[in-house]
């Protein structure tokens, strides 16, 4: 990696290629792509077994599903992820692909403006990562990135919604983790900061010459689903009318990708993770095995964008 890499990889950085006058209109087609996203629960959650880990365990394990899945992503959508990690993950995934990588993180604050932290390793000390955030990583092309603030509960953290706009492919890819519905955090009836956030991220992923593809960890059931109340399943349908979400097989529903273990012992299966992208372009979607470092599973979307 450049010293220029290590530098930028704590922040957000925003690393500009313009887009020169004529440039999209001259191309007829871009390059097919893939993406993964995964919450990897690493930041705040004592069940998950990054929970406490060094941030270049973490990298590592994102490297060994970045190369042994069914697909191979071009692009990476992280959620609980530790801000301190990017430049690690960077060097991590190079090595595992032998392709250039950019990594970026968005923090989440607290109601005093202060970052949410991740917590401290087993010992009590920082883990290099001050900061659960979003975090996006693009190979081999040079991208812009853009961080969007998302309307949260002021009595807990601001979600934020981070895209890369890719010229060289004419895509804008965003990565959320939106409002948990927890008893802290998003909890009245409707999940209505949800409802916005969602409303939000459609306005977000728009960009004049690119293409949107975006997803994460949106907290919330899918519409034709059983999760969940009838409001909170309605809340999506926007989303997957506008766009088609890689594992809908036909409805608007998928998959589990979480699972949460209840207080009295029992065990939820849940559709939280989402991977949307322009009708049409879906040519493959996965669903990787339960991941025993998270309580979330990887999901990946192979797509030919024309």
């Amino acid at each position: 990696m450049t010293t220029r890499k290590l530098m930028a990889a704590s922040a957000l950085v925003v690393a500009i290629v313009p887009l020169h006058a004529g440039q999209a209109e001259a191309r007829t087609s871009s390059p097919p792509l893939s993406v993964m996203s995964w919450n990897v629960c690493a930041g705040t959650n004592p069940a998950c077994r990054f929970y406490g880990r060094d941030m270049r365990e973490v990298a590592v394990e994102i490297g060994r599903y970045a190369t042994g899945q069914a697909i191979r992503p071009d692009v990476i959508l992280l959620q609980e992820f530790c801000s301190g990690g990017t430049a690690v993950l960077e060097g991590v995934l190079e090595q595992a692909t032998r392709r250039a990588w950019t990594v970026r993180s968005s923090v989440l604050t607290l109601k005093d403006g202060s970052p949410k932290a991740c917590a401290p390793d087993r010992q009590g000390l920082s883990r290099g990562g001050i900061a659960v955030a979003v975090a996006v990583a693009v190979a081999d092309d040079t991208a812009t990135f853009q961080a969007h603030v998302l309307t949260s509960p002021p009595w807990y953290a601001r979600r934020m919604a981070l895209c890369a706009a890719i010229p060289a492919r004419r895509v804008n890819v965003c990565g959320t983790h939106l409002s948990s519905g927890l008893s802290y955090d998003d909890s009245r009836p409707g999940a209505p900061f949800r409802r916005k956030q969602v409303g939000e991220l459609l306005a977000a992923v728009v960009k004049p010459g690119h293409r949107a593809v975006f997803g994460g960890d949106l907290n919330l059931p899918p519409p034709d689903s059983r999760q969940g109340t009838a409001v909170k399943r309605r809340i999506l349908a926007p989303v997957y009318a506008a766009y088609a979400e890689c594992d809908q097989r036909g409805g608007r529903d998928g998959r589990w990708t979480e699972k949460h273990v209840r207080e009295n012992g029992g065990v939820v299966k849940r559709k939280l993770d989402y991977l949307f992208a322009p009708r049409g372009s879906v040519v493959r979607c996965h669903v990787a095995q339960e991941a025993g470092s998270s309580d979330h599973k990887p999901v990946y979307v192979s797509l030919n964008l024309g």
